[in-house]
């Protein structure tokens, strides 16, 4: 319980905070380079014919599968650090892109198949204005207010009720997934306005600027690597503030958190309030990159693959559930076309494999080897 013992400290005595190091800013440099400068001169400047050329589809891969690394941070600060399984997280990425979604769909404008002012889906419905939860769709700004109001104020209210109540363990998980199997079946159906099962496509432009124009394709790109840099290095900061350390020991004795004289509420609702809005966002970059959102999104299994993603890379290290998102979705891109049919069977057996072999992760396996190195070397 060192965490809490550090925790108990008076408010005036600094918290000791870890560094990146020089091999981590060195990484953190590289990553930057790679996303701000090189990614954008292979797939712009050197000729599509070339060995070193980034094709259009392999940069839309990386940027989806960047969108995918966020939330595994996210579900790292709310599992790995705070002891909670969320199988729900996926409602709050879905909400986030359909905010979006809602903006793009506005973007088309006349230039869709029956040439209306609203959306073709509600032309089909014979609807003749966008209801009212649409008013501020056509406001960038406020679109995007709702991409981090809408899951924040969601999960503060769920987060509230269901930390006030004690709920913990494989009862919160399952209440989780539960939600979010609601608002699937609630986005199914077309009197919501949100496209039913087909959910929102063909996106024209994006602030008025063609989405299909490769500067704009990799505009997005790059906003999605710095918003994953920049999550990953507010998270790292957090997890060794107070805040996070008072986390780390509700995860390991939320009692004695308690007979200290914390109220792990607050701090609950708060990490689990946070990695909701980081998933909202992480689905307002991914929609205008794959070009669709719909209720699949929020399905039983996008909660658990976050889950796995983290589990793989390794729980409470930050590195890896971004590692974890990148190694299992670039696993699943080549199976699903060489393999299509074994793809589940892959991603069941990863997981029992790395359960029973890898029980902290691929960072955490990789740990144990260099620390077993470092031992025979001594």
């Amino acid at each position: 319980m060192s965490a809490v013992m550090t925790s108990s400290l008076p408010s005036g005595v600094a918290v000791p905070r870890s560094a990146l190091g020089p091999k981590g800013w060195t990484a953190l440099m590289a990553a930057v380079i790679t996303v701000v400068i090189l990614a954008p001169v292979l797939n712009l400047l050197v000729p599509t014919d070339s060995v070193f050329h980034l094709s259009d589809y392999t940069l839309s891969l990386i940027g989806k599968i960047m969108c995918y690394a966020i939330c595994a941070l996210a579900m790292d600060l709310i599992w790995g650090y705070t002891g909670i399984l969320s199988l729900g997280h996926g409602l709050f990425f879905a909400l986030g892109g359909y905010a979006m979604g809602m903006y793009l769909m506005r973007q088309i404008g006349r230039d869709g198949s029956y040439g209306a002012d609203i959306p073709d889906f509600m032309v089909f419905l014979d609807w003749k204005e966008v209801p009212w939860h649409w008013t501020l769709s056509d406001f960038f700004i406020g679109q995007m207010a709702l991409v981090v109001l809408v899951p924040g104020l969601i999960a503060f209210v769920f987060g509230y009720f269901a930390f006030r109540s004690r709920i913990k363990g494989v009862y919160f998980s399952i209440i989780t997934q539960a939600m979010t199997y609601a608002a699937m079946l609630l986005f199914f159906r077309n009197e919501t306005g949100f496209g039913g099962n087909n959910g929102f496509t063909d996106f024209k432009r994006i602030l008025d600027i063609p989405i299909a124009q490769p500067s704009t394709r990799m505009v997005l790109f790059v906003l999605t690597g710095l918003t994953l840099i920049g999550f990953f290095l507010m998270a790292r900061w957090l997890v060794n503030t107070k805040f996070g350390r008072v986390l780390q020991a509700i995860r390991d004795a939320e009692n004695r958190v308690m007979f200290c004289g914390y109220n792990p509420l607050a701090y609950k609702l708060g990490i689990w309030t946070l990695s909701a809005v980081m998933c909202g966002i992480a689905g307002a970059l991914y929609v205008p990159q794959v070009g669709i959102i719909n209720p699949s999104e929020m399905s039983a299994a996008a909660g658990i693959e976050m889950a796995i993603w983290t589990a793989v890379g390794g729980r409470a290290t930050l590195i890896g559930p971004i590692i974890g998102a990148f190694f299992v979705n670039g696993a699943k891109s080549w199976f699903t076309v060489a393999f299509p049919e074994f793809w589940l069977y892959f991603l069941g057996a990863l997981f029992i494999a790395v359960t029973l072999f890898l029980p902290d992760g691929i960072v955490g396996g990789v740990k144990k080897l260099l620390n077993k190195k470092t031992e025979v070397k001594a």
